[in-house]
């Protein structure tokens, strides 16, 4: 309550703001500021595709081009209304937009950038020799917009209708990237591969990042067809494309807000520079060269880096009290058991073989786990160990062989796919969401939504914001469970290395497995939190769910372990209770090494509490 009363007096001084402005500025001014807010909804798309999603897009300047040419093209030569032509002009740039976004299925990085880049030039290309958009001339005389009698002749009365616009995109723009949608989206941008293992559809959630691009490039487009009243290609070409790219980077990309600051103040610059074009172009470069290299995360991001630094300057005592965590205390009574597929076994590999070029990782493994079993997964460093788990979360394709998961093919299976059916896994190396909070990082998982439900947002966005407010209540019970309330609204980079490898197991829980693999879960833990691991393992397996564990402290493998598999070089060579495997010579010369056999076996008892 105390939050809504605070924001609400600032709502209406913006909506004061907005409505006093052309009041206060002549018919030049206004035209700058109609401008500057038709890239400002172009901004909010970039970041929403580039910032928020990770998916490098140079062809939103195309987009807009799309909407804008449509629109013109659809009024002057086919007779349609301006609002009719205008709707059909969106459509168009989304169908462009999935055109576009089919490359980010194959291809990152620079390599996305460059085929957007080339995607773009080519449009320019189009619309500069295609008789249709005329040529180099461009399209003159698109009429008024038509709304209710309103005279949008008038940039002071079109100024209204693009602030209805743009107050309606920004705030669409922040419902997107504040609920499920969005945290899929930038968990996508912080890591592709562990997003897919916690059940985010990554090919569904790039092309939906190129669709939001396009939707609010084609808006931007028709807004300025229907203010200039005339489109040629200079408007849509490299330099545009580049200062476009400048007000993102420098208002900061994986902010809408920053990324509108970095639009309207570039705009406003550059008509304050307009006799300097030349020398104004060096100096968005250079600006843009600075900011990626001393702010990344640009203008929006200052008062973060700021806060962030000034904690570091706290005691190391303070540090250790922000740092506490809770007790490991699962909820059994209303904690939901994981029921048994009959007899199928939970995991069953045959003849698995996996081969990277002349290298071979896997060679002829034969693996059975039973339902509700701790197995694990020991062997040297080298041995395979991380590449069979990374086949059987399908982040590899198995080179020969089968695999299955309570009776169910897994070969090839996409990651979501397998996570979605039951499967879950951490990372030998922590693969958290690191500029997302804990909450976030757990709410990733724990939502089973699907990305094709986005539609609700547009047709029934109270269902989004009823099921948001379910799965806050549920993470907060997570939380609790795992001991990390005090963390929940903390970025996991910050927090010491066993409060992140709790994390990581929250997570992988919280999507409700029925199997589980764990790949070096105790790396780095002291034998306090060690301990705390066996409790919360053994937790896990009392609720159904099968565990397998890859694992090199070999007193935690014994006390878990009713079965152990050992690899050397790719294939397995011992499989058996703890006692046996221990005693077998093959292990104690490749792994165990020459003085286990005449060490007693480490009991559930000695592993430390």
């Amino acid at each position: 309550m105390s939050s809504w009363k605070t924001k609400f007096p600032l709502a209406v001084i913006v909506v004061l703001a907005f409505y006093a402005l052309p009041y206060t500025l002549n018919g030049y001014a206004i035209h700058v500021v109609d401008i500057a807010l038709i890239f400002a909804i172009l901004a909010i798309g970039m970041g929403l595709v580039m910032g928020v999603s990770g998916q490098i897009n140079l062809a939103q300047v195309a987009f807009f081009g799309v909407g804008a040419y449509t629109t013109a093209i659809l009024t002057t030569h086919s007779g349609y209304g301006f609002w009719i032509a205008a709707v059909l002009g969106v459509l168009a740039t989304v169908v462009i937009g999935l055109v576009v976004g089919i490359p980010a299925l194959r291809m990152q990085s620079h390599y996305l950038g460059i085929v957007t880049l080339g995607l773009a030039l080519g449009f320019v290309n189009w619309i500069t020799n295609a008789k249709i958009t005329g040529g180099a001339d461009g399209i003159s005389g698109i009429p008024v917009p038509p709304l209710f009698g309103v005279d949008l002749s008038s940039e002071y009365m079109y100024y209204y209708l693009e602030v209805v616009f743009f107050a309606v995109s920004m705030a669409f723009g922040l419902f997107v990237v504040r609920t499920r949608l969005g945290r899929r989206l930038r968990a996508m941008r912080d890591d592709s591969l562990a997003a897919g293992a916690m059940g985010s559809e990554i090919p569904l959630l790039r092309m939906t990042a190129f669709v939001l691009a396009s939707i609010y490039g084609g808006l931007a487009g028709v807004l300025y067809a229907g203010l200039i009243r005339f489109v040629a290609p200079e408007s849509f070409g490299q330099s545009q494309m580049f200062l476009l790219l400048a007000m993102v980077i420098i208002g900061g990309r994986r902010s809408l807000v920053g990324c509108v600051v970095g639009a309207v103040g570039l705009v406003l610059i550059r008509e304050a520079l307009v006799d300097f074009a030349v020398y104004a172009q060096l100096g968005y470069g250079l600006v843009v060269v600075l900011m990626v290299v001393f702010a990344p995360t640009g203008l929006a991001g200052i008062p973060a880096r700021v806060i962030a630094a000034v904690n570091r300057l706290r005691t190391p005592g303070e540090r250790e009290r922000a740092a506490e965590l809770g007790p490991f205390s699962p909820d059994e009574g209303s904690a939901e058991t994981v029921s048994r597929d009959g007899e199928q076994p939970a995991l069953e590999i045959s003849h698995l073989t996996k081969r990277f070029g002349a290298l071979t990782a896997l060679d002829d493994v034969e693996l059975t786990v039973r339902q509700g079993e701790i197995r694990g997964i020991v062997g040297p460093n080298g041995s395979g160990k991380t590449t069979l788990f990374n086949v059987i979360s399908g982040l590899y394709r198995p080179t020969s062989g089968s695999l299955s998961a309570f009776g169910k093919g897994i070969g090839g299976v996409a990651p979501y796919r397998l996570n979605l059916d039951g499967m879950s896994r951490t990372f030998q190396n922590l693969r958290l969401f690191t500029d997302m909070t804990v909450r976030e990082n757990v709410m990733v998982a724990l939502d089973r939504s699907r990305t094709t439900s986005f539609w609700q947002y547009v047709l029934w966005p109270f269902g989004v914001v009823g099921a948001e407010r379910t799965l806050r209540r549920q993470v907060d019970e997570i939380l609790r469970q795992y001991g990390l309330t005090g963390f929940a609204d903390s970025t996991p980079g910050s927090l010491p290395y066993g409060i992140q490898r709790r994390i990581e197991i929250a997570r992988a829980m919280a999507s409700r497995p029925r199997l589980l693999l764990l790949d070096e879960p105790a790396a780095g833990l002291n034998g306090e939190e060690v301990g705390q691991l066996a409790a919360i393992v053994r937790s896990i397996r009392d609720l159904g769910v099968t565990v397998v564990l890859i694992e090199h402290n070999m007193g935690l493998v014994m006390s878990l372990c009713e079965r152990i598999t050992v690899l050397a070089t790719g294939r397995v060579i011992a499989e058996g209770s703890p006692a046996e495997v221990a005693a077998t010579p093959e292990v104690i010369e490749a792994y165990l090494g020459e003085s286990m056999s005449e060490t007693p076996l480490p009991t559930p008892t000695e592993v430390p509490r």
